[in-house]
């Protein structure tokens, strides 16, 4: 592709042509630079791409594209206001528009987001479609699955994914969009037909700094980057999800045309999707959702009251695309275990191992009042207990760890303060900020997380439910620079094989202590 029809849109503020040039490849890093190449210097987290321009021309780039003002002698250079905004710009020219071809679906939000991803995939498959994820815990072209380094990929990357899956036959792709993803511009350029919000909580301080700030990163994607005639979908229960239907539908001049421009979704009967007589057990769901005067059964093997609010935000989507409702009862029967979100580990011990990626305030309160809903209904006589695993990640927003404390501290019957992926920090600097916030003294530390995992079993009796809590689908663990091969999953699972086997040999030795 010419440079020229590369820049088109693409706010350049000064350039050096000759623009005719012919580009081959489209480059971030320097090191992936090579003849052909327009290299676009943007600034990272670590490093400033600035900084290596000279690096890139020398490996053959032929053009540069960058937000400061740099005096090239072997290249042309291009100027333009925000070297991010033009990456995206330039990736969505350079991959043909891939976004305008495909139906194109954001989920975002705190909590919620890739469970509703593999929902909404499922019921899509039902309904005979072939369906591109792009998420957390991997990347998926129909059944081709690759690993996720980020949630959302940088703009080269997502777009050039886009282009991947049309190509190879998918009409709609499902991808989650982070608040990081939406305040550095890695989706924009894409034509979203429709947009989901989940809910709000305290999350990515570090980053953002501000709640305000946070919420507004995510609005981007209702007010800037979703089609004239896409359709929002807002959980009402939230109070940013009603903060936001009421400031998209005022700039839209309504909150709903009648064509579903604004759908929302909850418990509360003014939601245009309300699910009631929820029903949960340890084997999944069952409520009745109602959509408009009509009602229809929901039944999955998803469990818990958040993955009723999953299932109503993919109901939403798929309302919005004419799906129909076999169709969507189906996918949502149809959706098996999501990996780390609140996903059981049964291997016949008595007790419920639950493994679930919740790593703020918010999703721990929801992970563990799930939990108690489980066993709320046993007999007085068993007395079962929620023993929380869990810590909080180094060099990430520190002011949730406390209040992450009184959560598990306040709501569960023990819990076992380990590390999750402790990074530059230490270990115990981490716990000692969450113990500062411990409402009970009910409570032990263990830095090592394989030893709070075999102590946490070691502790479960017959009917408790032990919560291994903020790692989720993650295989390592991050340790001073270094990640170490960790699976809170395979961990889990030896240590309960042992104890099966102790208790096969002993059966007295089936409770290690006696319930408080």
């Amino acid at each position: 592709m010419i440079l020229k029809e590369l820049l088109e849109g693409c706010g350049v503020v000064n350039a050096s042509l000759p623009a005719e040039r012919e580009i081959t490849h489209v480059a971030y890093d320097s090191r992936k630079v090579d003849r052909g190449s327009l290299f676009v210097a943007i600034k990272g987290e670590k490093y400033d791409g600035h900084d290596f321009i000279s690096e890139a021309i020398k490996k053959g780039a032929k053009a540069v594209v960058g937000e400061r003002d740099v005096k090239t002698m072997e290249s042309t250079y291009i100027r333009v206001k925000d070297s991010r905004k033009a990456l995206a710009c330039i990736t969505h020219n350079f991959y043909r528009m891939p976004s305008e071809h495909l139906t194109l679906i954001g989920i975002t939000g705190t909590n919620g987001k890739t469970t509703t991803t593999y929902i909404l995939k499922s019921i899509l498959e039902c309904w005979g479609k072939g369906v591109g994820l792009i998420g957390t815990i991997n990347y998926m072209i129909k059944k081709r699955t690759y690993p996720a380094p980020h949630t959302t990929p940088e703009s080269l990357e997502f777009h050039g994914l886009l282009r991947e899956m049309l190509l190879s036959g998918c009409t709609h792709v499902i991808s989650e969009v982070s608040s990081h993803a939406l305040k550095q511009h890695r989706v924009d350029g894409a034509v979203f037909k429709v947009a989901v919000f989940t809910n709000l909580s305290r999350d990515h301080l570090d980053f953002h700094k501000t709640m305000e700030n946070y919420f507004r990163a995510k609005e981007r994607l209702f007010r800037e980057l979703l089609d004239k005639d896409g359709t929002s979908v807002i959980n009402l229960d939230d109070p940013y999800g009603k903060r936001l239907m009421v400031e998209i539908g005022s700039a839209s001049g309504e909150r709903d045309s009648g064509d579903g421009r604004i759908l929302t979704y909850g418990l509360e009967k003014e939601t245009d999707i309300e699910a009631r007589e929820i029903y949960m057990s340890s084997e999944g769901i069952k409520f009745k959702i109602s959509f408009r005067g009509r009602t229809h059964d929901i039944s999955s093997p998803l469990m818990g009251l958040p993955n009723v609010y999953n299932i109503m935000s993919a109901v939403g989507a798929s309302i919005s695309m004419g799906i129909p409702w076999q169709a969507i009862l189906d996918g949502i029967r149809k959706t098996g275990d999501v990996r780390g979100r609140f996903e059981k580990v049964d291997l016949g011990q008595g007790f419920i191992c639950i493994i679930d990626y919740a790593h703020t305030e918010d999703a721990l309160e929801r992970l563990i009042l799930t939990a108690r809903e489980l066993i709320k209904d046993l007999p007085s006589s068993i007395q079962p207990r929620v023993i929380t695993v869990f810590g909080c990640g180094g060099d990430r927003d520190r002011g949730k760890r406390a209040r992450m404390g009184a959560v598990a501290t306040g709501l569960s019957d023990f819990v076992i303060l380990t590390s999750d992926n402790p990074r530059s920090e230490e270990p115990s600097d981490i716990i000692q900020e969450i113990e500062g916030g411990a409402v009970k003294s009910n409570y032990i530390k263990e830095p090592d997380r394989r030893e709070a995992i075999k102590r946490a079993v070691g502790l479960a009796c017959e009917k408790d439910i032990i919560l291994i809590a903020g790692k989720g689908h993650e295989d390592y663990q991050e340790i001073k620079g270094i990640r170490y091969p960790f699976n809170d999953r395979e961990i889990l699972e030896e240590v309960i094989k042992n104890k099966l086997r102790i208790q096969k040999s002993n059966e007295n030795s089936g409770c290690m202590e006696v319930r408080k």
